[in-house]
């Protein structure tokens, strides 16, 4: 099997799993607390947008949004002198954007099932709502935030559209296992094809079956409490 390439969407699925927990936690919180139902729900729709649009159509915007001519990835390209298309970084935001609802749902979900009387109280005593988060909402919520970093994780390394478009092809820097699949069977590998694909099946069901089994089911995307 090409290693390599199983290294570096492990690697990817790492990092933007850890991203996402640190961006998709307080949009999620905002998510599930917020009053002003116009702009959550802009909010929430710009958040699944991932799941509706074409991988493809995705990494196409991702791509002229790093491209060189962008301010963004002018300014990257000023700062350290390398472009974001076709790198492992403009990789890990592509994925990032492309694995955001996979995160920001379950945390939204395991936060609105929070007690809100329990966070009245808390408030009541004189706690700032950083703390109450600290201390209340995200331990009674560790569930959605397994489920979500696990989902997060799971997609990452099945990415293909978006790696794609934004990557590229580029060995050890930007080709992932997705990638090799589509080339073994390019050049007629079944073999190395099926193998590759097996270990990612196997891979992808223990790390799920074992988290669900850990959680009763709670927070998994068939849960009507999701």
């Amino acid at each position: 099997m090409d290693w390599q390439a199983i290294a570096l969407s492990f690697e990817l699925a790492a990092l933007t799993t850890a991203v996402l927990l640190l961006v998709g936690l307080p949009i999620g919180y905002y998510i599930a607390t917020s009053a002003r139902r116009p702009l959550r729900v802009l909010v929430e729709a710009v958040v699944a947008l991932p799941l509706v649009l074409p991988p493809t159509v995705l990494g196409f915007y991702v791509l002229l949004a790093l491209g060189p001519r962008s301010p963004i990835g002018a300014f990257y390209e000023s700062v350290t002198g390398r472009l974001l298309p076709f790198s492992f970084q403009g990789l890990l935001v592509a994925s990032v954007l492309y694995s955001l609802p996979f995160s920001v749902q379950p945390f939204a979900s395991a936060f609105s099932a929070v007690d809100s009387r329990l966070l009245d109280a808390s408030f009541c005593l004189g706690e700032s709502r950083f703390r109450t988060f600290l201390r209340i909402t995200l331990p009674l919520s560790w569930q959605g935030v397994v489920t979500g970093m696990v989902l997060s994780f799971a997609h990452t390394l099945g990415e293909f559209g978006v790696v794609l478009m934004v990557g590229g092809n580029v060995p050890g820097v930007t080709r992932t296992v997705s990638i090799s699949i589509y080339d073994a069977m390019q050049s007629l590998d079944y073999g190395l094809a099926g193998r590759t694909s097996a270990f990612l099946l196997v891979l992808s069901f223990l790390v799920l079956a074992a988290t669900y089994a850990l959680q009763g089911g709670a927070f998994s995307p068939w849960s009507k409490k999701s």
